[in-house]
């Protein structure tokens, strides 16, 4: 079809109503062909390709499930509080206040006034990382020859300027991320070991535990030490669900967990919100 007149291109641009490519958001997410719910609750159904991005506010108690397609993607996550953008995820306080440098199943993501951000209420992959960051420019220039959005080899900090600036944000606004489904380890000399992924298929389900702006870059991990940019598709699936609530499991875990859930139960109640 000829693009060289606006007739031309207009008629292009209408033909593709309906295409499905293998990355892609869909819209009305209940048209996704396999929803992990009833199909009338899914609010986000995307596929994000290799060295892509994307980003979503999404409602207190939703749930977000990131799956590895084909076992070589990687989801570097920011989390920001939707209406107040300076609460941000603190990996720094997520490790240290939870004992533990490992996220999985029953972790939460807290902020730096000692708050829940979100859950992680599934984990079928065990290959996380919240010491390591995503990539940078510098260092993806060095490493492929080229870091900057539109290259074959886009780094996770150049991708969330871009997701960050449509929400408002600023680079200064870019604090530390988490990694999931490519894993790092901590040896006894205090170097990290890269353990790669757990295979296609795994998955991470987390819940918002207040109004959350979600931030995601799908690149390589900065330890990954294939000489390649290698990045495949990432899925990401959302629906709405409840909270959190006193006494479950979750919120009972552990003291330090249970105070933290009290901090954002008593900050959403004074505002009239939970």
């Amino acid at each position: 079809m000829a693009t060289a007149t606006t007739y031309g291109a207009r008629a292009h641009a209408r033909a593709q109503q309906g295409t499905h490519t293998e990355a892609m958001p869909v819209v009305p997410a209940q048209d996704w062909p396999a929803p992990p719910c009833e199909a009338g609750h899914l609010v986000w159904a995307e596929t994000v390709a290799g060295g892509n991005y994307t980003h979503r506010v999404l409602a207190r108690g939703t749930e977000l499930r990131l799956t590895d397609l084909r076992g070589d993607a990687c989801a570097h996550l920011l989390v920001y509080a939707a209406d107040r953008p300076w609460e941000r995820l603190n990996v720094a306080d997520t490790v240290k206040v939870q004992w533990n440098a490992y996220l999985g199943e029953g972790r939460l993501l807290l902020s730096d006034q000692g708050r829940v951000l979100a859950s992680v209420v599934a984990d079928t992959s065990g290959r996380h990382d919240a010491l390591c960051g995503t990539s940078t420019l510098v260092r993806n220039a060095g490493r492929y020859g080229d870091g900057t959005p539109q290259s074959p080899s886009p780094a996770g900090r150049e991708l969330f300027k871009l997701a960050a600036a449509k929400n408002g944000l600023e680079p200064r606004d870019l604090p530390p991320s988490l990694s999931f489904f490519q894993g790092v380890e901590v040896r006894e000399d205090g170097t990290l070991d890269f353990t790669g992924s757990a295979g296609p298929g795994g998955s991470v389900t987390l819940r918002a535990e207040q109004d959350v702006t979600v931030l995601i870059a799908n690149v390589p991990h900065p330890a990954d030490p294939r000489p390649d940019y290698v990045s495949t598709p990432l899925e990401v699936l959302a629906w709405r669900a409840e909270a959190t609530a006193p006494g479950t499991p979750l919120w009972e875990a552990t003291p330090e967990g249970r105070r933290a859930f009290l901090n954002t139960a008593g900050f959403l109640a004074a505002r009239g919100l939970a």
